[in-house]
C-alpha cells in the first residue's frame, strides 16, 4: 500500500463515513458497533482498505466496472487534461471528446450511428424506454407502447428502469411501477426443468418463442420493445442456450418490436473476443445501452446507442415543436467521461485485453469446472469471458438451491482471505445462490489460481 493518509487521518476517515455516509445495498445497523469496509488504494487487481489488508478484486469493483484495473495515470491525465481545457457544457452542444468518443465508438458497432450521453445504466435505459413511448406516440398513435423485459433480468434502479426489473427482491417495497412493462420467462437452460413445457432439445429456441407467445397475448400492435442482457449479469450470470438470439432476432422483425439490448455490464470487452455481448450472436440491435466498463469507472458515462433509422425518426418535421427527441441528461454534458473512455479504449486495444479476456475466461471456466468435480456443492458452473458465476446446489439431481445465508458465507470467508467475489444479492427469491466473477481484463492466470484457490478454500469451511 502507498498511501498518503496517516493513521490519525484515517481514524477520522471511518469515523466521517460512520457518521454521515448512505452506503448502496448496505443494512447499516452492525456498523454501530464495527466499521465499514473503506478502500484506501488500487494497482492493478488488487485494492487497500483502512486496515491496509489486501484484497485481490474479483469483481471489478464489486460491480463489475473497473474493467482495465486500478491506478491507471494514463486515463487519470486525461481527465484532467480536459477539465482544464473545459469540463462541462450542456448536451444540446457537443464537445470535442464527446464527438471523438462517439465516433470510435461506432467504429466498433457495425449497424449503429448515434450516441446519446448520459451518466448511469439506469438512465441509459430510461432514454432507451422514452425512445420506444415517443415513438409509439408518433407513429402509432400511442398504441404500441409495452416494453417487454425478462425474468432474472435487471436494468437500473430508478422506478421506470426497476418497472422493467426481472428481479422481484430488488422490485421489493418501491412499487407501484410504470404501466405498460410485460415480463417474459427467462432462458436458463440449467433450470429448465421449473418450466413447463420445456424441452430436452432445442431449448434455446423454445425458449425464444416464449416471448413470441407473449407477444401474441399482449397484441403484436401493442408491443414496442424487447429489453434483454445478452448475458444476464445479477440474476445467476446467465448465458443464452444455443439459438435463442437468432429466434428472438426473428420474433423482433416479425412483429416490428425494437430490439433494445442492455450491455451495462457485458459492453467493451467483457465477454471477451468482441467489444459487446450481443455481438458474439450475430445479433442487430435497434438500441444498445451501456455504462459501468465505458470508462472504467474512472469517470461517469453511460451511453444509449442507436441506429440511424431511429434516429431519424426524431426530426421528419422541423415545423414540429414536439418532433424532437425532448430529453436532457445534466452530466451527459460532463466532458471528463468521454475523455475517460477514450483512453480506456486505446489500453484495451493497445494491451490486447480483448485476446486476453478471452484466454483467461477459458481458463478461469477450466479451474472452476474443477471446483466442480471436487465440491458436489457446485450445481454448474458457466459464463463468458470473465464474466463467469458457479451455481451452489443442495442437491445435483433435485437443484435445490442453497440457502442465501451459506452463499454469504462463502463470500465472507473470501474476504477474510483477501479475495473479494461476488454472489447474487437480493435478486430471485429462493435463487440469491450463484457465486458471481467478473475480474478486470488484465486478469493472469496467477490472479485467477488465487481467486479459485480462495473459493476452494471457503467452500470447504463452509460446507464441508
Amino acid at each position: 500500500m502507498d498511501g498518503t493518509l496517516s493513521a490519525n487521518d484515517i481514524s477520522h476517515i471511518v469515523t466521517a463515513d460512520k457518521r454521515h455516509v448512505w452506503h448502496h445495498l448496505s443494512q447499516h445497523k452492525p456498523w454501530e458497533t464495527s466499521d465499514p469496509n473503506v478502500i484506501i488504494e488500487g494497482k492493478g487487481m488488487r485494492v487497500w482498505n483502512q486496515a491496509g489488508k489486501e484484497h485481490i478484486d474479483a469483481v471489478s469493483g464489486a460491480v463489475w466496472t473497473v474493467n482495465v484495473g486500478y491506478g491507471r495515470e494514463s486515463i487519470a491525465r486525461a481527465v484532467y487534461d480536459q477539465l482544464i481545457k473545459m469540463n462541462y457544457f450542456a448536451g444540446a452542444s457537443g464537445s470535442v471528446p464527446g464527438a471523438i468518443f462517439a465516433e470510435k465508438l461506432i467504429e466498433k458497432m457495425p449497424g449503429m450511428s448515434r450516441v446519446y450521453y448520459c451518466n448511469s445504466g439506469s438512465e441509459a435505459n430510461e432514454k432507451a424506454f422514452k425512445m420506444v413511448r415517443q415513438i409509439a406516440h408518433k407513429r402509432y398513435g400511442g398504441k404500441k407502447h409495452k416494453i417487454l423485459f425478462r425474468d432474472r433480468d435487471y436494468h437500473g434502479t430508478t422506478i421506470g428502469a426497476l418497472s422493467a426489473g426481472g428481479q422481484d427482491e430488488r422490485n421489493a417495497q418501491y412499487g407501484p411501477f410504470a404501466p405498460g412493462f410485460v415480463r417474459v420467462p427467462h432462458c436458463l437452460e440449467y433450470r429448465k426443468h421449473e418450466q413447463d413445457g420445456a424441452p430436452d432439445e432445442n431449448y434455446g429456441e423454445w425458449a425464444a418463442n416464449q416471448i413470441e407467445e407473449v407477444i401474441l397475448r399482449e397484441g403484436p400492435d401493442t408491443v414496442g420493445a424487447l429489453c434483454l442482457e445478452p448475458v444476464t449479469a445479477g440474476g445467476g450470470v446467465i448465458c443464452p442456450p444455443e439459438g435463442y438470439w437468432q429466434r428472438v432476432q426473428e420474433i423482433c422483425r416479425k412483429y416490428d418490436v425494437l430490439l433494445h439490448i442492455d450491455e451495462v455490464v457485458c459492453g467493451v470487452g467483457r465477454t471477451g473476443s468482441e467489444w459487446f455481448g450481443y455481438q458474439h450472436y450475430g445479433v442487430k440491435p435497434d438500441m444498445v445501452t451501456m455504462a459501468k466498463g465505458v470508462a472504467s469507472g474512472y469517470a461517469a458515462i453511460a451511453c444509449c446507442v442507436t441506429t440511424e433509422e431511429i434516429f431519424d425518426l426524431f426530426k421528419s418535421d422541423e415545423t414540429d415543436p414536439m418532433d424532437y427527441f425532448r430529453d436532457i441528461s445534466t452530466f451527459g454534458g460532463c466532458t471528463a467521461g468521454p475523455a475517460a473512455a477514450i483512453e480506456n479504449m486505446r489500453i484495451i486495444e493497445e494491451e490486447g485485453l480483448l485476446e486476453n479476456t478471452t484466454a483467461m475466461g477459458h481458463y478461469m471456466m477450466e479451474r472452476l469446472s474443477e471446483l466442480k468435480d471436487k465440491h458436489a456443492i457446485i450445481g454448474d458452473v458457466r459464463g463468458k469471458g470473465l464474466f463467469l458465476g458457479a451455481e451452489l446446489v443442495t442437491d445435483r439431481q433435485t437443484k435445490d438451491p442453497v440457502e442465501e445465508a451459506r452463499v454469504k458465507a462463502v463470500v465472507g470467508d473470501c474476504m477474510k482471505q483477501g479475495v473479494i467475489i461476488g454472489a447474487t444479492n437480493r435478486s430471485v427469491p429462493g435463487k440469491n445462490n450463484t457465486l458471481c466473477f467478473s475480474p478486470a481484463l488484465i486478469a493472469t492466470k496467477d490472479d485467477i489460481d488465487e481467486i479459485v484457490t480462495a473459493v476452494d478454500g471457503a467452500l470447504g469451511r463452509v460446507f464441508g
